[in-house]
């Protein structure tokens, strides 16, 4: 019998023609950058700054590069971390640990040593590749090979807005990653070939409810929803892919990498997100496509160089990893013209399991005010269950239950969190949801997230979407914090817009007449930035802790 919740029988009034199902035309990630290779070898790959790498120069710095990892000890099957910023480092090293049959393991940039050693002893990892001036985080925690890199490399200039002062910084005991590269020019490794379950990358979870957890990244998966990309985002060899999302995490991962590896099409890096730089390289370098988190775009949209023609070339715009509130939607188009088309997934779908059709626009729900996060992709099927695993009729909220091949093996050395979380192959997200009579989902909010002000149930999120309609409110997130009276209460973090001016009192009595009683927040505390993960997703368990302790809980 097929689930209500079968998106084959009404996706398509929605997309453009293409099947319902995708074939994976690879068998593994190698492959299809190999096959980019061949068709165009010298259109360039990576754009950074000045510096261009072709096709065929990526393919042959990657082989060098595993040379050297292969005469450095490092074996199939043995896990490399990265820990990079936006590089093209981070592309090399990715290919060349793939070429010697390892395991990438992916390490935020922005972790200080601790949080470094905890990867690095949970990975299992034999080799670390680092910036330079990350390698003090690395060498006292950490007795293996050390490959460092400058992030100046591979760039014509010192570009004064990213690298103004940045000088090489002297690492004893590592390896230099160019000289290792230039003792094994025009050398290629021996030839591998992964299989679809082989797993391609450790890409830890982001830590938000709890410690991360790596998740077990298969080739396969990078492959489908690199295809996923270029099928439903219309992604080609004619756009330039603009990376704005972190490499580490899985957006990264896969709507910048491995869009870019499958279709050709170059990857423009600049180091790490600045608003006023990315804006400049958009248009230097005449960026069509990105996906990033909802809080890049509210940068772009303040930074000083942000006219109207800021984005002229920027046609497919896409966020995921944290709500859009509507109202954010709105203000970019009006201010850009682009509209941000939403996906969602997480790092456990290898990035989208759902998405805005390119030509679509996502719906608002008139009752919540949510913004649609899309409907399922290709060969996926997506459930709303109840809290005893029943499946829900249309327009119910409970869980958000995923099947698919963007479904991640599991988690790395952690059978029962993997059992508890993939059951049967289907992904329980942990995320509370619905989907409405046209097949169109909604994210309502984390489940752990939920606030109860006195036995009544309040979302953080719809609270969050009434601030963004205030104009002076550029960032908010809303957390549950002890309440004498109620057991707990809601309080809002807010960050406002440059130039602009609110009191706690005038944003409490703005909710108050848009939200019932029990939900409008009882507090507001300003803050300059709202704290968040690498890749921009508000982190609230820091902000309930600092609310608690504002409380005297």
């Amino acid at each position: 019998m097929t689930s209500i919740y079968d998106q084959r029988p009404w996706l398509a009034q929605y997309d453009t023609g293409r099947p319902h199902d995708i074939v994976p035309e690879y068998a593994n990630a190698l492959e299809m950058f190999t096959a980019s290779v061949r068709r165009t070898p010298d259109a360039p790959i990576i754009r950074y700054f000045d510096g261009v790498i072709t096709l065929r120069e990526l393919d042959a710095l990657s082989d060098e590069f595993a040379c050297g990892l292969l005469a450095a000890g490092v074996a199939g099957g043995d896990r490399v971390a990265l820990y990079l910023q936006n590089v093209p480092q981070y592309v090399i090293a990715l290919l060349g640990v793939w070429k010697t049959g390892g395991i990438a393991v992916s390490v935020n940039p922005m972790y200080k040593q601790r949080e470094v050693n905890e990867l690095l002893r949970d990975s299992g990892a034999s080799a670390v590749v680092c910036l330079e001036n990350l390698y003090g985080n690395v060498r006292p925690v950490f007795d293996g090979l050390v490959i460092t890199t400058s992030e100046l490399r591979h760039q014509s200039r010192n570009d004064p807005r990213a690298f103004g002062g940045v000088d090489s910084v002297a690492c004893p005991g590592a390896r230099d990653m160019g000289e290792l590269i230039a003792g094994f020019a025009g050398q290629r490794p021996p030839a591998v070939s992964p299989q679809s379950g082989d797993v391609a990358v450790l890409t830890y979870t982001s830590g938000t409810t709890g410690p991360p957890k790596g998740a077990l990244i298969t080739h396969g998966n990078v492959v489908f929803n690199a295809q996923t990309y270029r099928d439903w985002m219309g992604v080609g060899a004619d756009d330039v892919v603009f990376g704005v999302a972190p490499l580490f995490h899985v957006t990264g991962l896969i709507g910048h990498i491995g869009v870019s590896l499958l279709t050709g099409a170059p990857l423009v890096l600049f180091h790490r997100f600045e608003p006023t730089l990315a804006i400049d390289m958009i248009r230097e370098t005449g960026a069509t496509f990105t996906v990033g988190s909802i809080t890049v775009f509210i940068a772009l949209m303040n930074a000083p160089n942000a006219d109207r023609d800021a984005l002229a070339t920027l046609i497919k715009v896409y966020s995921g990893g944290a709500p859009i509130p509507p109202s954010t939607v709105k203000a970019f188009a009006e201010q850009f013209g682009p509209c941000i088309r939403n996906i969602y997934g997480m790092t456990e779908t290898t990035s989208p399991c759902h998405a805005v059709p390119l030509h679509a626009d996502a719906p608002v729900d008139q009752a919540s005010g949510a913004l649609s996060v899309g409907v399922p992709v290709f060969n996926t099927v997506v459930r709303i269950v109840g809290e005893n695993g029943e499946e829900l009729p249309q327009g119910e909220v409970g869980e958000i239950v995923v099947s698919g091949p963007q479904v991640v093996a599991g988690y790395w050395k952690k059978p029962e969190e993997t059992a508890r979380a993939i059951r049967a192959g289907a992904l329980h997200t942990g995320d509370v949801g619905y989907m409405d009579a046209d097949g169109w989902f909604y994210v309502v909010d984390r489940k752990k997230d939920q606030i109860n002000a006195g036995g009544y149930k309040v979302w953080p999120r719809e609270v969050e979407d009434v601030l963004y309609e205030h104009e002076a409110v550029r960032e908010a997130a809303v957390v549950g914090v002890p309440d004498a009276y109620r057991g707990e209460t809601v309080k809002a973090f807010v960050s406002l817009r440059p130039g602009k001016e609110v009191t706690p009192e005038e944003l409490i009595d703005f909710c108050k007449a848009r939200l019932a009683a029990y939900k409008y927040p009882r507090e507001v505390e300003f803050l300059e930035e709202l704290p968040k993960t690498g890749s921009g997703k508000l982190l609230r368990r820091e902000l309930q802790d600092h609310g608690r302790l504002r409380s005297g809980a």
